[in-house]
Parts: C-alpha cells; sequence; structure tokens
C-alpha cells in the first residue's frame, strides 16, 4: 500500500513538475507586449507610452503609478487609441519612473518594461559638459527605420506678380527655396552638374552666351542654389575622414572607415557674371534635409550621425561632437563649441540636427549662426516666423509616432520653442502648414499589410503652444496618405489602395475641423499644385484593377502619368473634371517626386514638366522607352487640360541618357528655355518655335 501511495505521489509530483516547467516556459518565451517612450518630455506637455497589446479591459489607467526617489507621485494618467497608450501629464521637472502593474496584458502575456524611466524637462537649454552626450548615446540606439529625407526639393506663390520670368515653385509666400536652376531673366544659373556654377546670358533667346563656369576643384559638389541680385548662394557637400583619433586600432583594424560629410553655404558675388568670385563659406556636418531663404537670411538643417563603435566602450571626444566651418573664423573645420549643442526632449535616435543661419551681406564678417540638437530631423516646413522639424520614433515596428518640434526665427537667431508627438508619420513638407498661429499637419498610422494595426490617417491641429486643440481621425482605413495640400481654410488630402479618395476639408475653425466632402476615382496623385480658389491640379499615375488569378481582391498596377483637374469649389462635391492620361506603365517626370520640376507661366496658364514617356511593348512584359523631353499645358477651370507643346524627341535607346534629359524648364519675357547637363534650347512662348541651342560642354 505504501508503495502504492509512493507512486501516487510521485506521479502527481512529476505531472506538478512538468506543468511547473512548462509554465516557467511559456513565460519565458511567450512573446512580451512592448511598452516604449520617449526619454524626456517638456513640463506642461505629457509624455507618451505605447503599448504592442491593449491593456486588458478592467485594468483601470490609475493602476499604473508614477515614482520619484522611489516615492510615489501625483500624476494625471489617461489611455488613448483603444488603450494601447497611455498619457502620463501634470509633473513637475525632476526624474520619474512609470511602473506597469503586472497581468496589465492578461495572464500570458507581460509586459517587455515594467519601469521607465523618464525627465521632465523646465526648459530645453545647452549641455555643460561631454558626459551629458555621453549619457544620451548611451541610452538611445539607431531605431534602423528613420528615414533621412533631403527635400526634392500654405499658399503656393510659384510665380510672383510684377516680375517676367520663371520663379521656383514654393509652398509659402516670402519663403524662397533652393534648386539646381534659377534664373533673374537676364541670365540663368544652375548647378546640374554638381561640378561647378553655370552662368548662361540669355538676355537675347536667339544668340544665348556661355557667361562664366566656375569649376570646383576641391572636392566640393553642389546640388542647388538661391540667386539674390549680385549674389548667388551655392548648397553642396564635401567629404570629411571619419573621425580616427584616439580610437583603439585593434577595434578598427579589420573595418572599412565610412567618410561623413560637410553640407556647405558658399556665397559668390556675380556682379560680374564673367567672374563670379567666392566671398564667404560656412558648413556643418552631416547631410541636408532642407534649406530655405528669408530675404538676406539662408537656413540649412542637416543631420549628423557620429561614427559610433557601439562596442567601443569609450568613444573619443572629436566623435561625438559635429563638426563645423566658417571661413570668417577659421580655415580649420572645427567641432562645435557645446554651449551651442541641446537635448530636443523626446528625441530617440543618435543623431544631430544641426540648423546652420547665415547672413549673405554680412560679407567677410560673422553673421552666421549654427546650433545642434540631439535627436534626429527628417521633414522640414518653414513659414515666414517658425521652423519646424520632425522625427519618427518606430515603437517595436509596428506602432510609429512623430515628434513635431517648433523653432523661432529671429535673422540668424534660432530658438527652440516647443515639441510635440502625434501619432501615425508625416509624408513631406506638403503635409504640414501654419496658418493664423496654428500649426496643421496629416498623417499615416499603421501599416498597409498589418491586420491587427491597419493603416488609418488623421488630421491634427495645434496651438501656437503645439497643444492639440483638434482633430478629425481614422479616415480612410487601409490606405496610406499619398499627397496633401493646405490652402488657407481649406486641407485636402489624397489617400490611396485600390482607389484614389480625395478629401476635402474645413480647417477654418481649428477646435472643429471636418470632412466637407470626398471624391472616389482610379488612380492617385503624388504631388497637390493649387490652380485657382475653385480648383486643384493633380499630378500622380493612372491605375489598372487586375483579377488577381488567386482570388480576392484585384491587383493593382500603375499605368501612364495622369494629370487631373479637381473642381471643389463645392465643397461637399468634390468632381474631376478634366484628367490626361501621358504614355504607358513606367512613363515618368520628376514633378512626381520633386515640385520644383513644375514649370509655371501663371499669366499664360501654362504648365510644364519634364518627362519620359514608356509604352508596353509587344514583348511581354518589357516597357519600351518611346521618348524623353518636355511637355506644356495650358491648364484652366474653363477649357481643362489641353496642350501646346510637345517637346519630347524619339528614342533609339532602350535607357536614358541623364546627360541629355531635359532637367528644368524656365521662361523669360516671351521665350522658353529648356536646360539640360549638355545643351540649353531656347523657343518663343507664342508657338514654341525652337530660336537657338548652346551646348554647355566645354571641351
Amino acid at each position: 500500500m505504501n508503495i502504492m501511495n509512493t507512486g501516487k505521489w510521485l506521479i502527481v509530483l512529476g505531472v506538478a513538475g512538468t506543468i511547473g516547467v512548462l509554465v516557467l516556459i511559456s513565460f519565458l518565451f511567450w512573446p512580451k507586449v512592448g511598452v516604449t517612450s520617449t526619454k524626456s518630455v517638456l513640463a506642461g506637455q505629457s509624455l507618451h507610452v505605447y503599448f504592442t497589446d491593449p491593456v486588458r479591459g478592467n485594468v483601470d489607467a490609475s493602476q499604473f503609478y508614477v515614482t520619484k526617489n522611489k516615492e510615489k507621485t501625483p500624476a494625471k494618467l489617461a489611455y488613448g487609441n483603444g488603450k494601447t497608450s497611455l498619457q502620463v501629464g501634470e509633473l513637475q521637472p525632476g526624474n520619474y519612473t512609470l511602473h506597469v502593474p503586472a497581468n496589465s496584458f492578461g495572464i500570458w502575456k507581460r509586459a517587455a518594461n515594467q519601469a521607465l524611466s523618464f525627465t521632465v524637462l523646465e526648459s530645453v537649454q545647452p549641455i555643460t559638459s561631454i558626459k551629458e552626450i555621453e549619457n544620451f548615446f548611451e541610452r538611445v540606439k539607431p531605431q534602423g527605420r528613420s528615414e533621412i529625407m533631403e527635400e526634392s526639393s500654405s499658399e503656393d506663390k510659384a510665380s510672383g506678380s510684377g516680375v517676367d520670368h520663371s520663379q521656383t515653385n514654393q509652398q509659402v509666400a516670402g519663403v524662397d527655396e533652393a534648386d539646381t536652376v534659377k534664373t533673374d531673366g537676364d541670365f540663368l544659373y544652375d548647378v546640374l552638374n554638381g561640378d561647378g556654377l553655370m552662368i548662361t546670358d540669355i538676355r537675347n533667346p536667339n544668340e544665348m552666351v556661355r557667361a562664366s563656369k566656375t569649376d570646383f576643384t576641391d572636392g566640393f559638389y553642389a546640388n542647388q542654389l538661391y540667386v539674390d541680385q549680385d549674389k548667388v548662394v551655392v548648397i553642396g557637400g564635401q567629404n570629411l575622414d571619419a573621425p580616427t583619433s584616439n580610437m583603439d586600432m585593434k577595434i578598427t583594424e579589420d573595418r572599412i572607415m565610412p567618410m561623413q560629410q560637410l553640407s556647405v553655404i558658399r556665397v559668390y558675388d556675380v556682379t560680374d557674371r564673367t567672374n563670379p568670385k567666392l566671398i564667404r563659406e560656412t558648413g556643418a556636418e552631416g547631410y541636408v534635409i532642407g534649406t530655405r531663404k528669408i530675404g538676406q537670411f539662408v537656413y540649412m538643417v542637416t543631420n549628423n550621425q557620429p561614427f559610433l563603435w557601439y562596442d567601443h566602450p569609450t568613444p573619443a571626444e572629436d566623435q561625438l561632437l559635429p563638426t563645423v566651418y566658417d571661413s570668417a573664423t577659421n580655415q580649420q573645420a572645427q567641432p562645435l563649441a557645446l554651449d551651442k549643442i541641446s537635448i530636443l526632449p523626446g528625441a530617440m535616435e543618435p543623431s544631430y540636427s544641426i540648423i546652420t543661419t547665415l547672413d549673405i551681406e554680412s560679407g567677410e564678417r560673422s553673421g552666421v549662426d549654427t546650433k545642434a540638437y540631439l535627436g534626429s530631423g527628417e521633414q522640414l516646413y518653414m513659414s515666414a516666423d517658425h521652423l519646424y522639424l520632425t522625427s519618427t520614433n518606430y515603437q517595436d515596428n509596428q506602432q510609429s509616432t512623430s515628434e513635431v518640434f517648433k523653432f523661432s526665427l529671429e535673422k540668424t537667431h534660432v530658438h527652440f520653442l516647443q515639441t510635440a508627438q502625434l501619432r501615425g508619420t508625416i509624408l513631406n513638407q506638403f503635409s504640414m502648414d501654419e496658418h493664423n498661429g496654428y500649426f496643421r499637419t496629416v498623417t499615416t498610422e499603421g501599416n498597409l499589410w498589418d491586420e491587427r494595426n491597419k493603416a488609418k490617417n488623421h488630421l491634427f491641429i495645434l496651438d501656437e503652444n503645439m497643444k492639440q486643440v483638434g482633430s478629425v481621425e481614422n479616415l480612410a482605413v487601409n490606405e496610406r496618405i499619398y499627397s496633401a495640400r493646405f490652402l488657407g481654410d481649406k486641407a485636402y488630402m489624397v489617400t490611396f489602395r485600390e482607389t484614389d479618395p480625395l478629401f476635402v476639408m474645413d480647417v477654418a475653425d481649428p477646435t472643429n475641423p471636418k470632412v466637407l466632402g470626398e471624391l472616389k476615382i482610379p488612380g492617385f496623385s503624388n504631388y497637390l499644385h493649387p490652380l485657382d480658389e475653385g480648383h486643384l491640379i493633380g499630378f500622380g499615375y493612372e491605375t489598372i484593377a487586375k483579377k488577381n488569378p488567386q482570388g480576392g481582391a484585384p491587383i493593382i498596377q500603375t499605368g501612364g502619368m495622369k494629370i487631373s483637374v479637381f473642381d471643389v469649389t463645392d465643397f461637399a462635391n468634390p468632381k474631376e473634371t478634366a484628367s490626361e492620361i501621358i504614355g504607358g506603365q513606367g512613363t515618368y517626370s520628376s514633378v512626381q517626386h520633386d515640385h520644383h520640376a513644375l514649370f509655371i507661366h501663371p499669366t499664360r496658364n501654362l504648365f510644364g514638366f519634364p518627362i519620359s514617356v514608356y509604352e508596353q511593348s509587344q514583348r511581354e512584359n518589357i516597357l519600351d522607352l518611346q521618348s524623353t523631353g518636355a511637355m506644356i499645358y495650358e491648364i484652366t477651370a474653363e477649357r481643362g487640360i489641353v496642350q501646346t507643346a510637345d517637346l519630347t524627341k524619339p528614342m533609339t535607346n532602350d535607357y536614358m541618357d541623364w546627360e541629355t534629359e531635359i532637367q528644368r524648364l524656365v521662361y523669360s519675357g516671351n521665350s522658353l528655355y529648356t536646360i539640360s547637363v549638355n545643351e540649353i534650347n531656347s523657343y518663343t512662348l507664342d508657338q514654341f518655335t525652337p530660336l537657338d541651342t548652346l551646348e554647355r560642354v566645354i571641351h
């Protein structure tokens, strides 16, 4: 009997042990719920904490708690977004820890982090020691998905009144944007080839003359410029050796050291167009996110991620500080002073956003200010009074939020003001706008291909203190934003997955924005341009729905380039009143991603762009390049879209020659000019009759 009882107990113990082991294994290896947040927040702002799974229904927000110096402290706690986020607010400046209660996500799920440390900052101040930078890089890690976008490059002011020549298509009146080609009506200025500044005399369109070419012989490569009377501002870059001092050779001897770039602003005096003179040069380490020019002040924003080996215990100081250069003070690049560096609240990327401002009228004197902010910048929007930078924070590759940083502008001085965190990602500069002191933006949250985290789109409006005052949320589920435009009291947004919904939104009352109308048509627009107060032009692609051989949703393929005219005079009932399809699948124009490529003649209602036209070959799955060049259309609300000039040439090769492709179109007086790397052609604007060809290659 005892033997039998002993056997039973052994069986019971064995089963219990097995269950215990299984429970332990489940506990250790069951998928964890990600809990993420930024490491700092400004006083008056809420800390946003994100969960990859929603909190259980019976867990109240008050069950989370905050401690300071290991003692509980009062805080305002509230759920958001279906209990997948938590807002923590009403805390005074200091260091805190948020505690996540056990079983918040169910018996079989546990939080990856039960406690999150964060800091509430009274204000953003310059750092005082290199140790603060070291601590920053220690606590943040590369997220791996943040894209640094150099601009392809709100009321559109493409060509100002009172001038009879092209002006760069820009987003905000009075805020100039750089381009590869500019004109003042008498001369063309360009850096198309990158290796020099070319100036062409176009005062006689029948006999154009090369005025000068200034070669860059020191490794400088230009990619954009501004023109201001007798000054030309060139933006470009030069490679710098990656910092190697004080590094352990045993760690780096088998590594290929990368190269970092110094982004540079060069100012040339072109009083004598035949002999430009370099009068000032300044720059900052990193790659250009974007530039703007207001009057005599040029603003350049660069992103710099230091070359840090994360397995190296003690990075050298010159690895941690960004390098800057100013010809007025020193002929060598120098590390930026500590009192010019601050840490942005909410920063989660191990990189710098560097803002360089230059007064181009300062000559060889000072007139430059450079500040660096720890925290990544991706998109740039700028009004006449403020600069906005965005940064995307990814949470466990599922959710994403956007940090928007607001800065004030006072000549060469840029000051950080405030920040806001928004759900979703911001597509580009046209997804942002400032109007009557309010910041407006549209975002896409979620993933097109993830049923657990479906894509959805939002409009947010924030006041001058970056506090959200209004929103329209969860628009166009399972679609993403392809283009947007804010025009006064109205906002327009194009989303796409199978059809092209154009949303018309009333944003006149910042606290109560609303959708007024929606139009669904095949295709989508990558860029929206105002035609007049009641009409928009969309540049994008036609789409074709094909039967899915596997069943289910149809397969959507892009077709030819599409131009659309949208009538939005009846806000509740937007209509596509005209459209034009150019070429077939593969047809491409740079205007699809670069609004500066759009040629505009406002008084003649002409719109043009470079283009390469493809058609489907008789050979299966082969696209044939038919022609390349430029096309110009008259676009009006009354007549729709009428082609006025086809300046393309038939192609005999199956590939494009970049040096012969038209890059820009400009006009001056009654003449049109097309510019490629190799040549400039002039035409009459009345009949587009060829006038002259100037070979640009110097043999």
